[in-house]
């Protein structure tokens, strides 16, 4: 079972108000989302703990997708204690996520 947290207009606020998050806006039908899926897998598993790895399914969250002008996926969007701190547009490899998180840290 993944351990990313699945994210929705509901939980949304109090899951980024406190320490690091990474969030993915991904959809389904996206071949860059499903690629870096495993990748968003193992980081929830290796961050366990110390920072919080989720997902937004912009087919099921539009109101999500729509307030954060989010208009290719993936995006990838970093909070630290609720403010965000950075983004990446794009599929990118782990090592890549991993220096955004671990800059965070």
């Amino acid at each position: 079972m993944a351990n990313y947290i699945e994210m929705t207009e509901e939980n949304f606020d109090e899951i980024i108000k406190e320490g690091v998050v990474m969030v993915d806006f991904w959809a389904p039908w996206c071949g860059p989302c499903r690629m870096i899926a495993p990748v968003i897998d193992s980081l929830a598993t290796q961050y366990a703990g110390k920072a919080k790895i989720c997902k937004v399914n912009t087919d099921e969250q539009q109101e999500l997708a729509t307030k954060f002008g989010i208009r290719s996926i993936p995006t990838i969007f970093f909070y630290k204690n609720g403010e965000k701190v950075d983004e990446m547009i794009g599929a990118a490899t782990e090592q890549d996520f991993k220096a955004k998180l671990d800059g965070l840290l």
